[in-house]
């Protein structure tokens, strides 16, 4: 069955940094296809972080990650990586990878989306 899922959570302390990844099952991540990462805090909605469109786009949905997370592909192992630097105790969330087939960045949190993964956690905290 294919599936998406995400890895590279864990604890790290105010101002640091973790790496999450993004890898399928069952299918690979094409260069084509765009990949998203979302996170969802605790108390609070599902929000986008960045995007990597099929087409070569970088996409930040907003300005808390602008600076200090950065998405990039590991085009020759399929991976899509979100390197998360200076991380802050707001950044504490469930983090979520997201594949659209078509390439197109999905527009919002609640977009419809041909994968999700189960996420993975990140906690920041001294």
């Amino acid at each position: 069955q294919a599936q998406v899922v995400e890895s590279g959570g864990g604890l790290a302390q105010p101002g640091g940094s973790l790496r999450l990844s993004c890898a399928a099952s069952g299918f690979a991540l094409m260069p084509y296809y765009a990949i998203a990462w979302f996170r969802q805090g605790p108390g609070k909605d599902r929000e986008g972080i960045v995007c990597s469109s099929g087409g070569g786009d970088i996409i930040y949905y907003g300005e808390s990650a602008k600076g200090r997370f950065t998405i990039s592909r590991d085009t020759a192992k399929y991976v899509v990586h979100l390197q998360m630097n200076n991380l802050e105790r707001e950044d504490t969330a469930v983090y979520y990878c997201a594949v659209e087939l078509t390439g197109a960045c999905p527009a919002t949190a609640n977009s419809t989306v041909d994968y999700w993964g189960r996420g993975t956690q990140v906690i920041v905290s001294v």
